[in-house]
Order: C-alpha cells, then sequence, then structure tokens
C-alpha cells in the first residue's frame, strides 16, 4: 500500500527515467534529475537537523525548482509550506507567526525578502542545496518511520479575524485524491498537463500529484501569461496539452476575450475546474470550440484535498441553469444538514459536511478554529468520527446530484428576508453582455458589481424579470475588470468595503 506521495515520484523515476516530468520557460527536468534534485535538498535538510513533521516554508516563483524543495523537504520528513512570494511582507509575517517555520527554502532572487522574515541562519539558498550530495540510504531510513496520516504539505487561507489559517494535509489525503481522479479520467503517463494555480493555491496540487503519479509531463505555465489567452492557448497547441486543472476565473476570461475563436486548442482531451462556480454560459462556449473534451466540474475546499465531489458533465446546459457539483468521491461521505444537524431531504437547502481521508488534519497551531470546522459528525454520536463543515449551501436535485446554492456566510436577512447573495449572481450572470457578477450586502443593500458590455437598464430588467421584489440588488456598479485576489477568484472583501466613486 502507498503510504507517501514519494512513492509516486521513485515509481515513475524506475519507470520513465529520462521523460520530461516537470516543463518551464527555462527547461525541463527529467524524473531522475527531478527526484535527484529532492533528495539532494532532502540530504541537506537532514544535514541542518531537521526536527520530524517541522515545517519548511518555501518562497519561490512558480518554477521546476520549486518541486525539488516540496519533495526534498518530504524526503526530509518534514512539512512544506508553499508561499506567496508576492505577498505583502506584512501578510507573510503574520503567516509566519502561525506556522513558525524552522527554515525558508528560497533562491537568490528572493534571498532578500526572506531575511525580512528570518535570521540568516534559517535560510536556506536552494542553489547551495542542490550542491549536496544524496544520501539515499539515509533518507530511505527516515522515510521507513513515516506513516500515510502524516502531514504532507500546508496550504495557508484567509481568516475571517484576519489571520490566516494554515490547512494541514497528509499524505493518504493527497493519495486517495490522486488515485481516484487518475481512475475517474483515465490519466497515464501520455498526458500532458498545463499548470495554472500557483503552487501556494491548492488547485495546483492535481498538477502535482496526478502528473507524477502517471509519469505524465506538467508544463508551467508562467502566471502573467494569462492576462493574455491567446498566447496561453497557442502554447497548448504548440506542446499538444491535453489535459488542464484550471480554476473558472482562467477559463472564463479566456471565453470572453474570444481567445477560443483565434486558436485551435481541439488538442485538449480534459478539462477540469475547481475553486468556484463555473457559469453554463462560458462552459458552453469553450464546448462549442473543444467539443470533444471531457468536461468535470470538482468542488472542495482546501481543507478537503483539492475535491470532494465531481461530476463529469454529460448532458446539456441552458445558460440559465447551473451545474451540478456532482457525487462525492471514493472515501469520501458527504452529509446535508439543516440547522438542527439533522440529513435534508432531496431538494431542500441544506449545509455541505465532509467525512472521509481527504479531510484535513485541522488548521495548524490554532486549536480553536480547528475544533471551530472540524467537528463530531452529529449522526455517529457513540463514536469518534470527525466531518468537516464546509459553510457551503447545497440541495440535493432529482437526479440525485448534488446542486451549489451559496454560501451561509454570503446568506444575508434583508427586509425580513433570508437571501442568498448566490442566488442574485446566478440570476443576472447568465444574461446577454454580462462577463461577471458579483453581488455583497453593504449598509443594508444588495450592491451588484458587474463587469461586460451589459447596459444597465438591461440588467435591471432581466433582474426584474428573475427575482423577487425583496432580492433586486439596490445599487448597480459597472466594474472595467473585476479585482481578484491571489488564488484567481474574485476579491469579495474588497468589493465589500471599496468606495462607489472609485470603482
Amino acid at each position: 500500500m502507498l503510504k507517501s506521495v514519494l512513492d509516486y515520484l521513485e515509481q515513475s523515476e524506475e519507470r520513465f527515467p529520462g521523460k520530461a516530468a516537470v516543463v518551464d520557460i527555462l527547461g525541463c527536468d527529467t524524473y531522475r534529475e527531478l527526484a535527484d534534485k529532492a533528495r539532494r535538498v532532502g540530504t541537506f535538510l537532514v544535514g541542518k537537523k531537521l526536527e520530524s513533521n517541522a515545517v519548511v516554508a518555501v518562497l519561490m516563483d512558480k518554477k521546476r525548482d520549486a518541486f525539488a524543495a516540496f519533495w526534498g523537504t518530504t524526503y526530509a520528513g518534514g512539512i512544506y509550506a508553499p508561499m506567496d512570494c508576492h505577498a505583502p511582507i506584512n501578510r507573510l509575517s503574520l503567516i509566519f507567526q502561525v506556522l513558525k517555520p524552522a527554515y525558508i527554502i528560497t533562491d537568490a532572487e528572493h534571498r532578500e525578502k526572506a531575511s525580512e522574515l528570518v535570521g540568516p541562519d534559517r535560510i536556506i539558498l536552494l542553489e547551495e542545496a542542490l550542491k549536496t550530495l544524496p544520501d539515499v540510504g539515509c533518507l530511505q531510513e527516515i522515510q521507513r518511520g513515516r506513516i500515510d496520516t502524516d502531514p504532507l504539505y500546508i496550504i495557508c487561507t484567509s481568516g475571517s479575524t484576519g489571520v490566516p489559517k494554515g490547512v494541514v494535509i497528509s499524505h493518504r489525503a493527497v493519495i486517495d485524491f490522486t488515485e481516484e481522479a487518475s481512475e475517474a479520467m483515465d490519466f497515464s503517463e501520455k498526458e500532458a498537463f498545463a499548470n495554472q494555480a500557483p503552487f501556494y493555491f491548492d488547485a495546483s496540487v492535481p498538477d502535482l500529484y496526478c502528473t507524477i503519479r502517471n509519469g505524465a509531463t506538467l508544463h508551467i505555465i508562467p502566471a502573467e501569461w494569462f492576462s493574455f489567452p491567446i498566447r496561453v492557448l497557442e502554447y497548448i497547441r504548440e506542446h499538444e496539452i491535453n489535459a488542464i486543472f484550471w480554476v473558472p476565473s482562467a477559463l472564463i476570461v479566456t471565453a470572453n476575450l474570444r481567445a477560443l475563436r483565434e486558436v485551435d486548442v481541439t488538442c485538449l482531451r480534459k478539462i477540469m475546474f475547481c475553486g468556484e462556480v463555473m457559469p453554463v454560459k462560458q462552459y458552453n462556449m469553450w464546448k462549442k470550440y473543444v467539443p470533444d473534451a471531457r468536461y468535470v466540474n470538482y468542488y472542495g475546499p482546501s481543507e478537503t484535498t483539492y475535491a470532494s465531489t465531481y461530476y463529469v458533465i454529460d448532458r446539456e446546459f441552458q445558460k440559465e441553469e447551473a451545474l451540478p457539483i456532482g457525487r462525492a468521491a471514493v472515501n469520501t461521505g458527504v452529509l446535508i444538514l439543516d440547522e438542527e444537524d439533522k440529513l435534508c431531504q432531496p431538494g431542500e437547502v441544506g449545509e455541505l459536511c465532509i467525512r472521509g481521508s481527504g479531510v484535513a488534519l485541522g488548521y495548524y497551531n490554532n486549536p480553536e478554529k480547528t475544533a471551530e470546522a472540524f467537528v463530531q459528525n452529529p449522526l455517529s454520536p457513540c463514536y469518534r468520527d470527525i466531518m468537516y463543515r464546509t459553510g457551503d449551501l447545497v440541495c440535493e436535485n432529482e437526479l440525485g446530484e448534488i446542486m451549489y446554492v451559496g454560501r451561509k456566510d454570503f446568506q444575508i436577512k434583508h427586509m425580513g428576508y433570508r437571501i442568498e447573495l448566490g442566488e442574485i449572481e446566478n440570476a443576472l450572470s447568465s444574461c446577454d453582455g454580462v462577463e461577471r457578477v458579483c453581488c455583497v450586502y453593504r449598509e443594508n443593500k444588495i450592491v451588484l458589481f458587474y463587469e461586460g458590455t451589459v447596459e444597465e437598464q438591461n440588467l435591471r430588467k432581466r433582474a426584474e424579470e428573475s427575482l423577487p421584489e425583496y432580492m433586486l440588488p439596490q445599487i448597480y456598479v459597472f466594474m472595467k475588470s473585476m479585482p481578484m485576489n491571489a488564488n484567481g477568484k474574485i476579491d469579495r472583501v474588497y468589493l465589500k468595503t471599496a468606495p462607489v466613486a472609485v470603482v
């Protein structure tokens, strides 16, 4: 039985030693080169007396050498924590206060920033670590003492109090997801993935692990290229990319900017997305230009290892409809609970709660928040059965598919009515000329921000045709471009406070 993601790396190294594993704009590493780099970094960390399950922050741009830092930390028995090297130093300082990393692995480019966070004795330059001769025997001995529920990585997410939370994910969680995704999608060594998400965002997890599990090749596309979708699509066509795990925002922008008309990317055979709602309108644009691909709508928060449910799209949808998030993945239990923690009936809206091996070990160094979110399953009172409360509201349709409704914390009470802001967004996102919408509640008013060519009067008319009076937005704000956060999602926090005159 697999107990470490390093088993994936070593198996693919044995099967495909000379094959390109990871490609970036500066070159590529074969599986043998990638494994060798990881062992060099691991040996260096062992020499630094890294303790078991100690945190190692990785402060680097999105490039292939980052993998050597991730898996080198894993070889040495540590937990790797990818950092956003372009984040403000104040935010990184907050993260470091929570994680208290033993070391930072960085490169010469970001050494100065690392020195603002920790002392020089805790900074490891990757260039120096890669000069170390690997001690394979020592690393194997460390791995013999590891178990599959040991932590693998920490992904930092925003916290409601302003202090980031570190989501701790185990080897077993990643292995179970990777096995499920690989089997469901028929992945093999023939896959060529194109990475979109930054490594500090959990949307990159399937890129890393579905690649090494299957002996496939991962192409790292620079983040700045996604501002020019045609350039990205040309890369996909040139390198015959056949599989992508992208956040919907990247797919939406590509569709809205008409890039699919300009570049033929029918080489894509598997198009998977997760992280936010994928509007049917933009999905249908992709389906029009890449008709033979298999499309999959994944759902899952960081706390449940990328995805807990998925829906292989098997029928046509009109733009006014919503895509299901499907059914539970293998070794995952989903519960839809009402406010009294009782199971909802089909069609009844409740909170989605998740149990199973994909559930995180908790929030690092934050027992209070862990206790709030990772709770005892109320349906199993006689033994320990931890589930994660997602805060997402869903219901089951007549086909037994789970439908996403909105967020509990996007639920408001306005004029005596309970309203899901997501319902307003869904109603108006299909309006002709609308590219993106976002609803917030400010000063007892529903404010709708929208992007596209639609006239405000047409949007108001659609709202009046689609929504009851108490759900109608009071303020409409046109945006040339929606603000996005570091994870590629609409920045709702900014929109809740931004002066309307500015936007």
